[in-house]
């Protein structure tokens, strides 16, 4: 098809009806949208069958609930984060910060909270193995960071989730750890496993067309927030799990894999109160501090409520 002829059509598609005022940016964002995927389709030559096909595939995927699943399956939700780096990066930001990464689709607010330490798991995963995790909220400076909310969310040891899976309880491996003068947090749980998209739905099914696996490594997520500093959003990988470079959602990023200690000694055992032997990590946070001209560190998005 003739350049000309597409560019009359998006001229006469992206003309307000008289009378109307359009969003700008609303207008500004859908009108790139449809004029590149005019020219996509036009370099393509995707048929009418394939472009009827896309749009059902779309309704099925915000049917099933996997939008926020593809949406980092497609590197979106890494691309987001890069975005925000350079743009903090040029606002002269402290790069010692602790690197960001992927939210996912898993976020639940409203978990309990603890005053410096507690436990997240609910005792009744009888295979997972024990985990001790543990460390200090600072700033810029290595100074410790009292008063932050230290979020943390993670899978069970067969990949489920607690509000997602009905048959954990409500906030089985979820809590809220407030640190207190000295900036700590510590935390018992499990080492959870890694998990696969869904083996017969819409996200999937599309990573299958494109060749590519739909698996993640073992991680646990940090959402910690204190007053006077950026939201930080970010989750560290558990070190030896064999995924840890080969992630789907793209969120191991260097600084985010720390060093995981075994212990088996009866000594070490008694001293933690377990039965069987158990992991540490030891894992601090830096925060950067919170300034005028800066992106918004508050993602708004669609999150499932407890």
């Amino acid at each position: 098809m003739d350049r000309t002829r597409i560019d009359a059509l998006l001229g006469r598609i992206q003309a307000p009806t008289p009378g109307r005022e359009p969003d700008p940016r609303v207008k500004a964002v859908v009108d790139r949208i449809v004029h590149d995927l005019f020219h996509a389709i036009e370099d393509l030559d995707v048929t009418p069958s394939e472009f009827w096909t896309a749009c059902a595939y779309l309704s099925e995927l915000g049917r099933s609930g996997e939008v926020g699943l593809l949406a980092p399956g497609l590197g979106f939700e890494h691309f987001l984060d890069l975005r925000m780096d350079e743009a903090e990066a040029r606002a002269g930001l402290d790069p010692c910060a602790t690197p960001r990464t992927i939210e996912g689709p898993l976020y639940v607010a409203g978990a309990p909270v603890h005053e410096g330490q507690g436990r997240l798991d609910d005792g009744s995963d009888a295979d997972a193995e024990p985990l001790f995790v543990s460390g200090v909220v600072r700033d810029g400076a290595g100074r410790p960071v009292p008063g932050a909310a230290v979020e943390v969310w993670h899978a069970n040891s067969k990949g489920a989730y607690s509000v997602f899976d009905p048959a954990q309880s409500r906030f089985n491996g979820r809590g809220t750890i407030r640190t207190g003068a000295d900036g700590r947090y510590a935390f018992r749980s499990i080492v959870p496993c890694g998990y696969a998209c869904p083996p017969d739905g819409p996200t999937q099914r599309l990573l299958d067309l494109l060749g590519r696996h739909g698996q993640r490594p073992a991680h646990i997520h940090f959402l910690v927030s204190a007053r006077g500093f950026r939201r930080l959003t970010t989750q560290i990988n558990i070190q030896d799990d064999p995924l840890i470079d080969d992630d789907f959602a793209f969120a191991t990023r260097d600084g985010l894999a720390p060093e995981i200690v075994r212990r088996s000694d009866p000594a070490a055992l008694g001293e933690r109160g377990v039965d069987r032997p158990f992991a540490e990590i030891a894992f601090d946070f830096a925060l950067a501090e919170a300034r005028e001209g800066l992106p918004d560190d508050a993602v708004e998005r669609a999150r499932v409520a407890a």
